[in-house]
């Protein structure tokens, strides 16, 4: 009997924790559904959940861009797309002075515990924002914004990472947040123009989104049929003019 009572979170087992969620960089599908189960989840737990809007900016700026959220804060929203709590790109945050100001709001705020929706550039934020952290904390003690008490209490950061990425580039997730929403808006705009294609013995080329890694272009070259594809991982030979041309002909002469 226990060992079943261990498989699960107890309610209340996190109570008076402070916790926040962001989104950050780019928006992608999927978004608002992420944010509304750690809303939730967090409640569960009993932790006090915020949002931060704007994304990393709204965390230097503090003020009303850091607000407390309730159950009802996240309903009605897991079917929109976008982010509802807003993203934004950060300069100010790449700076040291900016990530001061960051961790005292946090800590004014009895904010321990982050969970970064976004992308490569935003885990990387998060990541050095976490290795400073104690050094951050001793600045604002130094110059009187925090008090030891406050230091003391406040002295760890937890940071979880969610992918929001439409490229699925990143390691260790099956699919990151946005993705298959991608593939089928890409989906969509080829059984679009098909019938065209096919109607004026046309070639069409679709270039899709992706950037260093070609997991959309792959999957949607198998899912439409394409007679090829180009991927980074996997650079053409350098007849690939030649052996496309000829791959076309010859599915010209079949039809």
């Amino acid at each position: 009997m226990e060992e079943d009572q261990k498989r699960f979170i107890e309610r209340g087992s996190h109570k008076g924790k402070g916790l926040a969620v962001f989104t950050s960089g780019g928006d992608s599908q999927g978004m608002n559904a992420a944010v509304r189960a750690v809303v939730r989840m967090a409640i569960y737990l009993g932790c006090k959940v915020f949002f931060i809007k704007e994304g990393y900016q709204g965390m230097v700026d503090g003020g009303d861009n850091i607000e407390e959220a309730n159950w009802s804060s996240v309903s009605s929203i897991i079917h929109k797309g976008g982010t509802v709590i807003g993203s934004a790109r950060c300069m100010d945050f790449k700076e040291r002075a900016g990530r001061v100001k960051a961790a005292c709001n946090l800590v004014k705020r009895g904010i321990t515990n982050l969970v970064v929706i976004g992308g490569d550039g935003s885990l990387t934020g998060a990541n050095l924002f976490r290795q400073e952290w104690s050094s951050l904390l001793d600045e604002l003690l130094q110059t009187s914004q925090i008090n030891k008490s406050e230091r003391e209490k406040y002295a760890h950061l937890n940071i979880v990472g969610m992918v929001g990425s439409i490229d699925n580039d990143f390691c260790g997730t099956d699919m990151t947040i946005g993705t298959d929403s991608a593939l089928h808006r890409i989906m969509d705009a080829i059984d679009a123009i098909v019938s065209t294609a096919y109607s004026h013995q046309r070639t069409f080329i679709m270039e899709v989104m992706g950037r260093h890694c070609g997991y959309l272009a792959l999957v949607t070259a198998l899912t439409s049929e394409a007679d090829y594809v180009f991927i980074p991982e996997m650079p053409p030979p350098r007849d690939w003019p030649t052996k496309l041309c000829t791959k076309l002909e010859q599915a010209r002469t079949i039809l």
